[in-house]
């Protein structure tokens, strides 16, 4: 086994992280599927963040077959919160392809796994390496980092030159024993040690060797990506109430962000706002609510919420594909932007606990129900 490797597991063994929630099994090796389920949710969040959602959404979906057999809302609904819905959409589709085309289960080709929606090199190494032991090399953020710094790379790794580099590191280091240790390995190397701001050289199995804490370049290393100001949009969000206490939502389209989520109604100035109202309800008066910024990758999002309360739904205006009335269960049934969900409870709008009444039992209601 080669010095860095050995250096990493020897530390792994000591201060890594053992008992994570996708780590645990009665018997045997890790599941491909809570692995792989923690992998999507890992990406561009936190492990802190992650294990709440995790622990929900595999108690509600606890297989790969049940993923795919769910419907789209109730994979929303517990990935609300997360951000980047995408990965729930991919998942899903993934596990969908697994059912159709993989007897239900995770390939262990790489090529096969790496194909699936959601899926790239890096991910599917994760899964095959720490789900079967398997020698694939993983170069996610964290171990961009710990590779960049190691080995004195300069430019941002995700130029494709750079991203080279890093790949052909991170293979020569991978073990052919212990993969699925050394993989959580460097993974809470960059973590907990080699983070982003002020690491903790000192605490580092690496630092003999590192090139960025012997040329003093730890706080240039990674590369930062080239800045750019991000563009500013405008919205007002409609927050129509009924005196049953129910809000209206709105389906969002399948482009754009929050793709298929339900939302609240928009329009892009307030004359117009009144007009979209008028068309859904009955009202009276609406009250400013505390402006809001969103950033999203690419834009900000300035938000100025009206309050519609005691608003009455128009004669014709029912429940369908893009519009309902939703009382507190289906808040916390539907997968909502984390905005949205912020703002209705800073207005004291009551969410039922999720799981509080099935969602088949939901459905035989009313109105059409239905789920980081």
């Amino acid at each position: 086994m080669n010095p860095f490797a050995n250096a990493l597991l020897a530390w792994f063994d000591r201060h890594g992280r053992h008992d994570l929630p996708w780590q645990r099994t009665e018997h045997g090796p890790r599941d491909a599927y809570r692995v792989w389920l923690s992998e999507v949710m890992l990406q561009q969040t936190q492990v802190a963040t992650v294990i709440p959602y995790f622990e929900r959404f595999v108690a509600a979906l606890p297989s790969l077959a049940a993923l795919a057999a769910a419907d789209e809302d109730t994979v929303l609904a517990l990935w609300s919160g997360l951000g980047y819905y995408r990965r729930a959409r991919f998942l899903q589709r993934a596990a969908q392809l697994c059912v159709e085309r993989h007897g239900g289960e995770l390939p262990r080709d790489f090529d096969a796994l790496a194909a699936l929606p959601g899926i790239g090199r890096s991910t599917a190494g994760a899964i095959l390496a720490q789900a079967y032991d398997l020698r694939f090399a993983i170069l996610d953020g964290n171990v961009k980092r710990v590779l960049a710094r190691y080995h004195g790379i300069h430019g941002h790794p995700g130029q494709s030159a750079v991203e080279k580099q890093l790949w052909q590191h991170a293979d020569a280091h991978t073990p052919a024993q212990r993969v699925a240790d050394y993989t959580q390995a460097i993974m809470d190397l960059g973590a907990t040690v080699c983070v982003r701001s002020r690491p903790l050289c000192a605490a580092c199995p690496l630092a003999d060797g590192c090139v960025a804490r012997r040329d003093g370049l730890t706080h240039l290393l990674p590369t930062a990506k080239p800045g750019k100001a991000l563009p500013t949009r405008e919205t007002v969000m409609l927050v129509l109430r009924d005196a049953d206490g129910r809000v209206l939502l709105e389906r969002r389209g399948p482009q754009g962000v929050w793709s298929g989520l339900w939302s609240l109604p928009e329009a892009g100035d307030h004359e117009t706002a009144w007009r979209t109202a008028q068309r859904h309800a009955r009202i009276d008066d609406a009250q400013p609510l505390a402006p809001f910024v969103h950033v999203f990758s690419h834009y900000r999002l300035n938000v100025e919420p009206l309050l519609f309360d005691g608003a009455t739904s128009l004669h014709g205006i029912a429940d369908n594909q893009s519009l309902r009335w939703c009382d507190g269960i289906e808040l916390a049934a539907l997968g909502l932007p984390a905005p949205v969900r912020t703002l209705l409870q800073g207005i004291g709008q009551p969410f039922a606990q999720a799981g509080s009444r099935p969602a088949s039992a939901a459905r035989a209601g009313k109105h059409p129900r239905k789920t980081p």
